[in-house]
């Protein structure tokens, strides 16, 4: 609500440059956003780019998409980098779950619980490096099996918060941060 937040939507202070560094589309035009909202002093914001639940039409859909995701993503990297903000700030690329291995009927694929991805840069993680990986296929998971739980407690442990905290709700019940078998991405931290 302060109005150094307020002016942070206000996008058109920025430079034609710089828009165009971002991309001219929503998509970048929310990752430019969201520098701005970081330089603010906002401490969490989600930019959504629509997703990426092609059930159909793969790779048609990701020719158009991915080089002006690419480019947005790139560049908030890059400009907070600049800016001296990467290393607190914490940027994050990840769905909720992956997608077969394998293309459907329709070209496309569906929903895969087996196996995903996530690409994470700043905030303290050490970068340039790729952890666990899936088999040939991209099926399973062949080295070092990281869960969504082991996720999370990296991510709670990147901001500060402990991810064996317990909150309890309105009746008492205790709830942990992350779930009780969750361990922290140990070679993110460098």
């Amino acid at each position: 609500l302060s109005s150094d937040a307020q002016q942070a939507f206000d996008i058109s202070q920025e430079t034609d440059e710089m828009r165009d560094k971002y991309y001219r589309n929503s998509f970048g035009q929310r990752c430019l956003l969201a520098r701005r909202l970081v330089e603010a002093g906002v401490p969490f914001v989600t930019v959504y780019d629509g997703g990426w639940d092609h059930h159909s039409n793969i790779f048609g859909t990701c020719k158009t998409r991915l080089p002006s995701w690419d480019q947005s993503v790139a560049a908030l990297i890059t400009d907070l980098d600049e800016r001296g903000m990467l290393e607190d700030t914490l940027v994050l690329a990840l769905g909720e779950f992956g997608r077969t291995p394998k293309i459907n009927s329709t070209g496309g694929r569906d929903h895969w619980p087996n196996s995903f991805s996530v690409a994470m840069a700043g905030g303290g993680v050490k970068g340039g490096q790729v952890i666990g990986a899936s088999d040939a296929l991209g099926e399973f998971v062949k080295d070092r099996p990281i869960t969504p739980g082991d996720l999370a407690a990296t991510i709670y442990t990147l901001l500060g918060i402990d991810p064996g905290h317990e909150l309890h709700t309105s009746e008492g019940r205790p709830i942990r941060v992350a779930p009780q078998d969750s361990k922290v991405i140990s070679e993110l931290f460098g």
